[in-house]
């Protein structure tokens, strides 16, 4: 019985010692580098148990491996006997609880974290964080788009975590949250050592349309297309190029957002310090186009100055043309200094006043009664726009159309395109205003015809039409309406039916307006005026005749 009982014993306690001395199947344990050979390390991990590592398990993100017999390391024991009779172990999966301990240690505290990048993936690369693989997305890759990450492959270098999930297995870093960092503490430094008003030299980075962006040593700057000459500069490219040294002025310094503003211009003269000297206001010079717009044109007199010629004062003749009808970009124009205003920097010029006012020179080489020949532009309600010289229009009224025909009905004899022949009435320069004649070219018939009658005249004139409310008749070719109520003195007789077409009848003018061509006759004045000369010249005698005696002898007489 005691013999069995001491059996029972020894075997407990070989049983509890194989427990204690043989390590658990997926846990790390600690083993010795007993030899090196065929790029493996073989590793006792006690209890007589061998394992086979191949060397590059042991070598850190972006390094060699460096391992030598004697050392020790930890190892993953995956099985405690394989088919080979060897322990099964890993390195790299010792490492990989060994890095998500410490992985997950620094994304608490938010520190940094070294690895390689080693593959790529879609969207970004896969990442060595020295035994956990992480995913570095391209947007993380660098602060600007990296076309070509080659370079970047298999270098040790600072990652920062942004998140993981050690369930799940993921873990994703960036490496443009460091430089960034950097960069800004680097960018602060260089800021802190600039100052507004500062000469400092500097490399073109980059061109955009708006300006430069250029390199002070670790901070850019932005050189704005105003900033870079006092002339106009269409585009950047004019004057720089990418690669280029310059040396510019720090204008402004914004210390929220460490913005800085550069200048080139600044470092020369400026030109409006002399404009007033160089430009005075009436003096003609010579200006090339640089910008057209609706309002006018822009012309450089010199570089970093320009003045706007604004379309009022383009052309005497063009008045709503567009500016890019009279002038082109790039065309040397004279013109003429209307204004200057230092304080905005503005320059007021003129291109028509480097030319002669077109009616001035009309009105001197065209006095009044001259005789033009044009042809009809246009025609309006109150007349006709004939072209003269000089690009210019004379007006035809509809009351100097014609002598005999009414301004509406002469008007209809006229064509656009037609070619007249006029005269001159009346030029008006400041009005910009020529007056016309084509009747003056004609002999006024009526003027003819009451030639040496005035009124109170007796004239002889033929019935033409007669009428409910009168006669009509013609003296010398004017026509003119008697009323019935001036066809006879008496009552009784002022009846048209009376007269006959072709009877001549004897009148009195009591009016004669040449404006409207009117002339005036009465036979009812005449017969009065007759009536009144008869008593005048016979009822002064003492003969005793009575009054139908007198007007029976003045008819006599008159007959």
């Amino acid at each position: 019985m005691a013999k069995n009982t001491s059996m029972e014993e020894f075997e407990a306690l070989l049983n509890e010692s194989f427990e204690i001395d043989t390590p658990d199947e997926g846990s790390v344990v600690k083993g010795r580098v007993i030899a090196i050979e065929a790029g493996q390390a073989i590793i006792d991990v006690g209890y007589k148990m061998e394992g086979r590592v191949d060397l590059k398990e042991f070598a850190g993100p972006g390094e060699e491996p460096n391992l030598k017999v004697g050392d020790e390391v930890e190892v993953y024991l995956d099985r405690v006997e394989n088919a080979r009779g060897e322990a099964s172990i890993s390195r790299e999966k010792a490492r990989r609880e060994e890095a998500w301990d410490r992985l997950e240690q620094a994304y608490a505290k938010e520190e940094r974290v070294d690895g390689a990048i080693f593959g790529r993936v879609k969207g970004g690369f896969t990442v060595d964080l020295g035994g956990a693989v992480a995913f570095l997305p391209g947007s993380q890759v660098d602060v600007r788009p990296v076309r070509d990450a080659g370079p970047l492959m298999g270098l040790k270098q600072p990652f920062q975590i942004l998140k993981m999930d050690r369930r799940r297995g993921n873990i994703v870093v960036s490496r443009r949250a460091i430089l960034e960092e950097s960069r800004a503490e680097q960018r602060a430094e260089v800021i802190s050592n600039l100052r507004e008003g500062q000469v400092v030299d500097g490399v073109v980075k980059n061109i955009t349309e708006y300006g430069a962006f250029v390199d002070l040593g670790g901070v850019d700057g932005l050189l704005h297309v105003t900033d870079m000459a006092w002339r106009r500069v269409n585009h950047p490219s004019e004057i720089l190029s990418i690669g280029e040294n310059v040396k510019v002025q720090v204008v402004k310094i914004n210390k929220e957002t460490h913005r800085i503003s550069l200048g080139m211009k600044q470092l020369q003269s400026d030109p409006w310090d002399t404009v007033a000297e160089k430009f005075p206001i009436g003096s003609v010079h010579k200006g090339r186009v640089t910008n057209i717009t609706d309002y006018g044109a822009f012309v450089e007199l010199e570089a970093g100055v320009e003045g706007l010629v604004h379309v009022s004062e383009m052309s005497w003749t063009k008045k709503n043309v567009h500016p890019g009808k009279i002038v082109s970009t790039s065309q040397e124009v004279d013109v003429m200094v209307l204004e200057i205003d230092e304080q905005k920097r503005r320059v007021s010029l003129g291109l028509k006043q480097t030319m002669r006012n077109p009616w001035e020179v009309f009105a001197e080489t065209h006095p009044a009664g001259t005789q033009i020949e044009g042809e009809v532009k246009n025609i309006t309600e109150f007349g006709l726009f004939v072209g003269l010289d000089g690009d210019i229009d004379g007006m035809v009224h509809l009351s100097d159309l014609s002598w005999d025909q009414r301004g509406e009905d002469a008007i209809q004899n006229y064509r656009k395109g037609d070619v007249v022949r006029a005269a001159v009435q009346e030029v008006d320069v400041d009005k910009e205003r020529i007056s016309l004649s084509i009747k003056a070219l004609e002999n006024d018939t009526m003027t003819e015809a009451v030639d040496g009658v005035k009124r109170g005249s007796i004239v002889t004139a033929t019935v033409t039409a007669i009428e409910d409310g009168g006669i009509e008749v013609e003296y010398n070719g004017v026509k003119s309406f008697i009323r019935r109520s001036d066809l006879a003195r008496d009552r009784q007789d002022q009846r048209p039916e009376r007269f006959q077409v072709g009877d001549n009848v004897d009148a009195r003018v009591t009016n004669i307006d040449t404006k409207t061509r009117r002339l005036g006759l009465s036979i009812k004045a005449r017969e009065i005026a007759e009536e009144k000369e008869a008593i005048d010249q016979y009822g002064s005698s003492d003969s005793g005749a009575s009054l139908g005696d007198i007007l029976g002898a003045a008819l006599k007489n008159r007959g």
